[in-house]
């Protein structure tokens, strides 16, 4: 098959963030097939422009044998009006360009969100192409918008509730990472429409290697620093275990909230947490090894009622370590696994105490929790397995529309 995928925002490893497209279309192409991927080199949590395009507005780029197609779209920060104007410059340079390059009519197009615009463009160009249209939903747009605060009468959000609806009867197949959004998009198609893939992780790029002994119990964080990550309650763990000169945090990332993080540390003389910048994947993967704990927290938000799916999660699960997990989601892969330690939201004494009980254990006891942990990813989290799933269902969806 000769698959498109429009993703505004993947990213390529060495850019920092989530690779679910990279990844997958790495493994389709070991299998036969051809991807491309159309998306725009401006990074959407660190605010800056990741490729250069000299005096074009879109660049050409072979990794890994994927074909990457990188548009040019305004810079911005934050989620104001410049984010909106970044979007629709993405999505009408889409419309605009794509057809003059002159390239191989693609069997089957995926139109991913974050927002709603770029998979509007998605399913323009696959009537264009006469091809089916596959709809990924990554995020539950304008919903997770409203559980957030904005009212649902906003003009902004009636215009994406509209684009919502009529995507989703306009899609052959609707996937989501998100394993109950079919409880909201059912209420619009039928709930057989939808599947779930999940986010998963190459576990070639993370070994599994036992932790080595060293002078410190480090409990890490890797990713974005932002409201979501609810990170506060890591730094008050920090400061009621100061006295404990042996157990130390770090927090690795960047985001809007980093610079608050950083001024509380400053502010109450932590000597037992680092707040360091973001590195490429593959320097993730040696924090992660370096670690004891990872840490993983999200706010106590309604819009987790959908589930999560959370790159770090997958990375973490696949070092083999002790996870710490606090948060309120209706599914909980640490749970699920019978491995690790879920703690509710916002509970700092929970996490002390949950950090000292690891702390206690024998080095032999973490391993084997860990051990645990790796196991369950490798048996249902694996990119090979998930991409079983998406290229069974991708080649369903052109069998059926070229029959």
């Amino acid at each position: 098959m000769n698959i498109w995928i429009f993703n505004h925002h993947a990213l390529t490893p060495d850019m920092g963030g989530g690779t679910r497209h990279y990844d997958f279309a790495k493994e389709l192409i070991k299998r036969g097939h051809k991807v491309t991927i159309v998306a725009s080199g401006f990074h959407y949590s660190k605010y800056k422009e990741m490729k250069s395009y000299g005096d074009k507005e879109y660049l050409l780029e072979n990794r890994d044998g994927i074909d990457f197609i990188w548009i040019k779209t305004p810079a911005y920060i934050g989620n104001g009006i410049g984010r909106v104007r970044n979007m629709l410059s993405y999505t009408f340079k889409v419309l605009k360009i794509i057809p003059k390059l002159n390239l191989s009519k693609p069997d089957i197009i995926i139109g991913s969100s974050v927002h709603l615009f770029a998979v509007l463009a998605a399913y323009k160009l696959s009537c264009r192409y006469k091809t089916p249209f596959v709809m990924e939903v990554r995020d539950l747009w304008p919903q997770t918008l409203i559980d957030m605060g904005i009212s649902k009468w906003h003009p902004f959000i009636l215009l994406l509730g509209w684009i919502e609806r009529y995507l989703y009867k306009k899609a052959d197949k609707i996937i989501s990472n998100l394993p109950y959004a079919y409880d909201h998009i059912g209420q619009f198609v039928e709930k057989e429409k939808c599947i779930w893939i999940s986010n998963g992780v190459d576990l070639s790029n993370i070994k599994y290697t036992p932790k080595k002994r060293n002078d410190k119990f480090i409990i890490s964080y890797t990713g974005a620093i932002g409201v979501a990550n609810n990170l506060q309650i890591f730094l008050d763990a920090a400061k009621k275990l100061q006295d404990k000169k042996d157990i130390y945090f770090r927090i690795v990332g960047d985001g809007v909230q980093k610079e608050k993080l950083k001024n509380f540390v400053k502010e109450n003389s932590l000597q037992n947490v680092s707040i360091e910048n973001s590195v490429s994947k593959s320097e993730v993967s040696k924090i992660l090894e370096n670690s004891d704990v990872l840490f993983l927290s999200l706010v106590n938000a309604p819009l987790y009622r959908f589930g999560i799916s959370l790159n770090k999660l997958f990375d973490y699960m696949a070092s083999g370590r002790v996870i710490i997990f606090a948060g309120n989601s209706k599914n909980n892969p640490i749970k699920e696994a019978n491995a690790g330690y879920s703690i509710v939201t916002d509970d700092v004494k929970q996490l002390e105490k949950t950090i000292l009980e690891i702390y206690d254990l024998t080095n032999e006891e973490r391993v084997s929790i860990g051990k645990k942990i790796r196991s369950y990813c490798e048996e249902n989290y694996s990119i090979e397995i998930l991409t079983d799933t998406l290229e069974k269902v991708l080649k369903e969806e052109v069998k059926k529309f070229n029959a």
